[in-house]
């Protein structure tokens, strides 16, 4: 029996050493925080891949939300290993699929045999209302992350943050939201806040600015509308939010690229400027 304490006793010793010496978690290299920049690919729906990893590498963003104009659905497993290569070769990773929009049981069958093929644990959709108790069965079946995208005052499903938490609320806790702080100002909420009531929903972020707290209000460059980005900013620590804040960018979208670079160049100053302050 003592033989038996002594070996327990040294393996205990032996795993407390492992965990002191083990690293503690790293932060994003892009931000130095713990979430990291990242394109919604819904920006680039005039433009082919090449033409977007070429404007990641030029911002320096290495994750990108994948649409299936870049990646079709019906792409073969070549072609899908050959989409990771071409964004490998650019120092990008694809971290998640979507937005899908989802109005049958079959499209969320396919989204979730699509966002497995392409291998990632997160879908951005929109679903119907009377499927969510359908897609509460899909997460739990494929152990994904699904992020609902609000859409503001511009369609009637998911205006906001406090629409997309009712309806989710009493879900498998894997199913959450994209919070899209743009739309959710434009439907007159504060998304500041409200990434701290939900934080432990909220899977990925769409961050752009707009004009106005109301339908009339449009999307422009970070920092020349009306959304608070340092105290946005700030909320992303406190919270200690760890996915990704991908640019959605919706303004001259057959021209984006200065916006782009604008916007980028914006949020980073912002996280800049936040932290040497809090110091």
């Amino acid at each position: 029996m003592k033989k038996y304490l002594l070996l327990i006793t040294a393996l205990f010793a032996s795993f407390y050493i492992a965990a002191q010496k083990a690293p503690a978690p790293q932060p994003a290299p892009e931000t130095n925080e713990k979430f990291k920049i990242g394109m919604a690919g819904y920006t680039f729906v005039h433009f082919d891949l090449d033409k977007t990893l070429e404007t990641m590498e030029k911002t320096n963003v290495k994750y990108l939300c994948i649409k299936d104009f870049h990646l079709p659905f019906k792409s073969t497993d070549e072609e899908i290993a050959a989409f990771h290569e071409k964004l490998a070769s650019k120092g990008v990773e694809g971290y998640a699929v979507g937005p899908i929009y989802m109005r049958s049981e079959k499209e969320i069958d396919d989204a979730f045999v699509y966002a497995k093929r392409v291998g990632v644990k997160l879908i951005v959709g929109v679903p119907n209302y009377e499927l969510l108790p359908y897609l509460d069965k899909k997460v739990k079946e494929y152990d994904m992350k699904y992020a609902i995208h609000l859409h503001g005052p511009d369609i009637a499903l998911y205006p906001d943050a406090d629409d997309v938490w009712k309806n989710v609320k009493d879900l498998d806790s894997r199913i959450g939201m994209c919070l899209d702080i743009g739309h959710d100002r434009r439907n007159g909420k504060d998304p500041v806040a409200d990434l701290e009531k939900y934080i432990s929903r909220v899977f990925d972020i769409h961050i752009k600015d707009v004009t106005a707290p109301e339908k009339a209000g449009y999307s422009v460059e970070i920092g020349r509308g009306i959304l608070d980005y340092p105290a946005f900013v700030n909320m992303l620590r406190k919270t200690g939010y760890d996915g990704v804040c991908s640019l959605e960018h919706e303004r001259n979208m057959k021209d984006p690229f200065s916006g782009i670079a604008e916007s980028i160049g914006y949020f980073r100053g912002v996280i800049r400027t936040t932290a040497d302050l809090a110091k």
